[in-house]
Protein backbone atom coordinates (compact mmCIF):
# COMPACT_ATOMS: atom_id res chain seq x y z
CA UNK A 1 0.00 0.00 0.00
CA UNK A 2 1.24 3.34 -0.89
CA UNK A 3 1.67 5.83 1.57
CA UNK A 4 -1.24 8.09 -0.06
CA UNK A 5 -3.27 5.16 -0.28
CA UNK A 6 -6.28 5.34 2.89
CA UNK A 7 -8.64 3.10 4.63
CA UNK A 8 -12.28 2.89 6.44
CA UNK A 9 -11.68 2.49 9.91
CA UNK A 10 -14.16 2.66 12.82
CA UNK A 11 -13.36 4.94 15.96
CA UNK A 12 -15.08 2.14 18.33
CA UNK A 13 -17.82 4.28 19.06
CA UNK A 14 -19.75 4.03 16.13
CA UNK A 15 -19.08 6.06 13.47
CA UNK A 16 -16.57 5.86 10.69
CA UNK A 17 -13.83 7.43 9.30
CA UNK A 18 -11.18 7.75 6.50
CA UNK A 19 -7.11 7.59 7.23
CA UNK A 20 -4.11 8.10 4.87
CA UNK A 21 -1.67 5.62 5.40
CA UNK A 22 1.15 7.42 7.35
CA UNK A 23 5.03 6.94 5.57
CA UNK A 24 6.54 5.73 9.32
CA UNK A 25 6.64 2.40 10.66
CA UNK A 26 3.90 1.46 12.94
CA UNK A 27 4.31 -1.49 15.33
CA UNK A 28 1.66 -2.56 17.57
CA UNK A 29 1.79 -4.42 20.44
CA UNK A 30 -1.62 -5.68 22.32
CA UNK A 31 -2.57 -7.92 24.99
CA UNK A 32 -3.33 -8.00 28.50
CA UNK A 33 -1.88 -7.03 31.69
CA UNK A 34 1.28 -8.45 32.78
CA UNK A 35 1.97 -10.31 29.20
CA UNK A 36 5.35 -8.05 29.46
CA UNK A 37 4.00 -5.72 26.41
CA UNK A 38 5.33 -2.20 28.46
CA UNK A 39 8.55 -3.09 29.01
CA UNK A 40 8.82 -4.87 25.03
CA UNK A 41 7.46 -2.01 23.38
CA UNK A 42 9.90 0.23 24.77
CA UNK A 43 12.85 -1.54 24.10
CA UNK A 44 11.83 -2.69 20.76
CA UNK A 45 11.59 1.42 20.13
CA UNK A 46 14.61 1.92 21.40
CA UNK A 47 16.33 -0.71 19.77
CA UNK A 48 14.99 0.46 16.67
CA UNK A 49 15.39 3.82 17.28
CA UNK A 50 11.46 4.68 16.97
CA UNK A 51 8.97 6.87 19.47
CA UNK A 52 7.05 5.10 21.96
CA UNK A 53 3.48 5.60 22.81
CA UNK A 54 1.83 4.05 26.12
CA UNK A 55 -1.90 4.08 25.42
CA UNK A 56 -2.67 2.66 28.69
CA UNK A 57 -1.18 5.51 30.41
CA UNK A 58 -3.82 7.66 28.96
CA UNK A 59 -6.40 5.78 30.53
CA UNK A 60 -4.68 5.48 33.94
CA UNK A 61 -4.06 9.46 33.75
CA UNK A 62 -7.80 9.97 33.24
CA UNK A 63 -8.77 7.89 36.02
CA UNK A 64 -6.27 8.92 38.29
CA UNK A 65 -7.51 12.34 37.95
CA UNK A 66 -11.23 11.27 37.99
CA UNK A 67 -10.44 9.60 41.02
CA UNK A 68 -8.48 12.95 43.10
CA UNK A 69 -11.65 15.12 41.95
CA UNK A 70 -13.58 12.19 43.70
CA UNK A 71 -15.95 11.51 40.77
CA UNK A 72 -17.91 8.36 41.10
CA UNK A 73 -16.49 6.36 38.03
CA UNK A 74 -20.12 4.03 38.08
CA UNK A 75 -21.70 7.49 37.36
CA UNK A 76 -21.28 7.45 33.68
CA UNK A 77 -22.95 10.79 33.29
CA UNK A 78 -21.10 11.97 36.07
CA UNK A 79 -17.61 11.19 33.93
CA UNK A 80 -18.54 12.50 31.11
CA UNK A 81 -19.32 15.47 32.45
CA UNK A 82 -15.49 15.78 33.43
CA UNK A 83 -13.37 13.77 30.89
CA UNK A 84 -12.79 17.07 28.42
CA UNK A 85 -10.96 18.99 31.68
CA UNK A 86 -7.91 17.45 32.49
CA UNK A 87 -4.78 17.93 30.42
CA UNK A 88 -2.97 15.23 29.96
CA UNK A 89 0.59 15.14 28.30
CA UNK A 90 1.91 12.08 27.18
CA UNK A 91 6.09 11.53 26.41
CA UNK A 92 6.81 9.47 23.05
CA UNK A 93 10.68 8.91 24.26
CA UNK A 94 11.04 5.17 24.96
CA UNK A 95 14.04 6.01 27.43
CA UNK A 96 11.87 8.41 29.05
CA UNK A 97 8.31 8.11 28.28
CA UNK A 98 6.61 10.68 31.15
CA UNK A 99 2.87 11.49 31.54
CA UNK A 100 1.56 14.23 33.14
CA UNK A 101 -1.60 15.73 34.29
CA UNK A 102 -2.06 19.84 34.30
CA UNK A 103 1.46 20.06 34.65
CA UNK A 104 1.85 16.83 37.35
CA UNK A 105 3.80 14.04 36.64
CA UNK A 106 2.15 10.95 37.36
CA UNK A 107 4.25 8.18 35.63
CA UNK A 108 4.05 6.47 39.60
CA UNK A 109 0.56 6.86 40.79
CA UNK A 110 -0.89 6.20 37.93
CA UNK A 111 0.01 2.54 38.39
CA UNK A 112 -1.09 1.93 41.93
CA UNK A 113 -3.61 -0.37 42.95
CA UNK A 114 -6.39 1.98 43.27
CA UNK A 115 -6.00 3.22 39.74
CA UNK A 116 -5.44 -0.42 38.17
CA UNK A 117 -8.76 -1.50 40.04
CA UNK A 118 -10.54 1.68 38.32
CA UNK A 119 -9.26 2.10 34.78
CA UNK A 120 -11.30 -0.73 33.12
CA UNK A 121 -14.67 0.79 34.48
CA UNK A 122 -13.46 4.84 32.58
CA UNK A 123 -11.67 2.32 29.83
CA UNK A 124 -15.46 1.17 29.02
CA UNK A 125 -17.44 4.28 28.49
CA UNK A 126 -17.61 4.47 24.37
CA UNK A 127 -17.21 8.26 24.41
CA UNK A 128 -14.15 8.21 26.67
CA UNK A 129 -12.10 5.65 24.10
CA UNK A 130 -13.61 8.05 21.56
CA UNK A 131 -11.74 10.85 22.94
CA UNK A 132 -8.49 8.97 23.74
CA UNK A 133 -8.40 6.99 20.59
CA UNK A 134 -8.40 10.05 18.56
CA UNK A 135 -5.72 11.56 20.84
CA UNK A 136 -3.97 8.68 20.25
CA UNK A 137 -4.41 8.43 16.37
CA UNK A 138 -3.09 12.46 16.40
CA UNK A 139 0.16 11.28 18.25
CA UNK A 140 1.10 8.71 15.62
CA UNK A 141 -0.14 10.63 12.75
CA UNK A 142 2.44 13.51 13.93
CA UNK A 143 5.16 11.06 14.39
CA UNK A 144 4.85 9.01 11.29
CA UNK A 145 3.69 12.54 9.19
CA UNK A 146 7.70 13.81 10.10
CA UNK A 147 8.63 10.56 8.56
CA UNK A 148 9.80 8.87 12.14
CA UNK A 149 7.90 5.62 13.56
CA UNK A 150 6.37 4.51 16.52
CA UNK A 151 5.74 1.30 18.84
CA UNK A 152 2.45 2.23 19.85
CA UNK A 153 1.16 -0.44 23.01
CA UNK A 154 -2.22 -0.93 24.52
CA UNK A 155 -5.47 -3.08 24.37
CA UNK A 156 -6.69 -2.40 20.85
CA UNK A 157 -3.92 -0.97 19.00
CA UNK A 158 -3.99 -3.60 16.24
CA UNK A 159 -7.55 -3.52 15.94
CA UNK A 160 -8.62 -0.18 16.62
CA UNK A 161 -6.09 2.89 17.09
CA UNK A 162 -3.86 2.05 14.52
CA UNK A 163 -5.25 -0.69 12.20
CA UNK A 164 -2.63 0.31 8.91
CA UNK A 165 0.12 -0.87 11.30
CA UNK A 166 2.51 -2.44 9.36
CA UNK A 167 3.87 -4.88 12.36
CA UNK A 168 1.21 -6.62 14.59
CA UNK A 169 2.01 -8.45 18.05
CA UNK A 170 -0.57 -10.12 20.34
CA UNK A 171 1.41 -11.01 23.94
CA UNK A 172 0.50 -13.46 26.20
CA UNK A 173 1.31 -15.18 28.82
CA UNK A 174 -0.01 -17.96 31.37
CA UNK A 175 -2.68 -16.28 34.34
CA UNK A 176 0.36 -17.05 36.99
CA UNK A 177 2.88 -16.06 35.22
CA UNK A 178 1.14 -12.48 34.38
CA UNK A 179 0.24 -12.28 37.89
CA UNK A 180 3.80 -12.96 39.14
CA UNK A 181 5.03 -10.17 37.07
CA UNK A 182 2.34 -7.80 38.05
CA UNK A 183 2.87 -8.74 41.93
CA UNK A 184 6.09 -7.88 41.18
CA UNK A 185 5.59 -4.06 39.93
CA UNK A 186 3.77 -4.02 43.05
CA UNK A 187 6.50 -4.68 45.38
CA UNK A 188 6.05 -1.59 47.85
CA UNK A 189 2.25 -2.44 48.46
CA UNK A 190 1.89 -5.38 50.68
CA UNK A 191 -1.43 -6.45 50.09
CA UNK A 192 -0.52 -6.78 46.39
CA UNK A 193 0.01 -10.49 46.76
CA UNK A 194 0.61 -12.90 43.90
CA UNK A 195 -3.21 -14.51 44.71
CA UNK A 196 -4.56 -11.00 45.33
CA UNK A 197 -3.08 -9.92 41.87
CA UNK A 198 -4.65 -12.98 40.48
CA UNK A 199 -8.08 -12.34 41.60
CA UNK A 200 -7.83 -8.42 40.42
CA UNK A 201 -6.25 -9.38 36.89
CA UNK A 202 -9.00 -11.87 36.23
CA UNK A 203 -11.75 -9.38 36.89
CA UNK A 204 -10.30 -6.49 34.68
CA UNK A 205 -9.80 -9.32 31.78
CA UNK A 206 -13.07 -9.71 32.21
CA UNK A 207 -14.05 -5.59 31.80
CA UNK A 208 -11.14 -5.46 29.42
CA UNK A 209 -12.81 -8.77 26.94
CA UNK A 210 -14.32 -6.55 24.34
CA UNK A 211 -11.19 -3.78 23.72
CA UNK A 212 -8.74 -7.02 24.26
CA UNK A 213 -8.73 -8.87 21.33
CA UNK A 214 -6.17 -9.47 18.66
CA UNK A 215 -6.12 -8.39 15.27
CA UNK A 216 -6.48 -11.32 12.43
CA UNK A 217 -3.18 -10.16 11.26
CA UNK A 218 -1.65 -9.75 14.26
CA UNK A 219 1.34 -12.41 15.13
CA UNK A 220 1.32 -13.97 18.71
CA UNK A 221 3.89 -14.67 21.07
CA UNK A 222 3.39 -16.33 24.30
CA UNK A 223 6.15 -14.57 27.05
CA UNK A 224 5.41 -17.27 29.56
CA UNK A 225 8.48 -18.97 29.26
CA UNK A 226 10.50 -16.10 27.38
CA UNK A 227 13.05 -13.56 28.37
CA UNK A 228 12.52 -10.37 27.53
CA UNK A 229 15.62 -10.19 25.12
CA UNK A 230 13.75 -12.93 23.08
CA UNK A 231 10.56 -11.49 23.02
CA UNK A 232 12.42 -7.80 21.46
CA UNK A 233 14.04 -10.01 19.48
CA UNK A 234 11.07 -11.54 17.63
CA UNK A 235 9.37 -8.24 17.14
CA UNK A 236 12.50 -6.66 15.97
CA UNK A 237 13.31 -9.24 13.39
CA UNK A 238 9.76 -8.79 12.37
CA UNK A 239 10.16 -5.08 11.92
CA UNK A 240 13.41 -4.90 10.33
CA UNK A 241 11.81 -8.00 7.68
CA UNK A 242 8.56 -5.72 7.28
CA UNK A 243 11.28 -2.61 6.45
CA UNK A 244 13.38 -4.47 3.71
CA UNK A 245 9.68 -5.60 2.18
CA UNK A 246 8.68 -1.77 1.95
CA UNK A 247 12.27 -0.86 0.55
CA UNK A 248 12.09 -3.70 -1.92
Amino acid sequence: MTESATETVSTGVGEKRRYAQPPGLVIAVDGPAGSGKSTAARRVAATLGLRYLDTGAMYRALTWWLLQQQVELSDTAAVLRRIAEPRIEVGTDPQDPRISVDGQDVAATIRTRPVSNSVSAVAAIPQVRALLIGRQRDIIAAVTAAGAGIVAEGRDIGTVVAPHAAVKVYLTASEDARARRRSADLADDPAATVEATRHEQARRDQRDAAQSVMAADAVEIDTTDLGLDEVVEQVVAMARARRAISRG
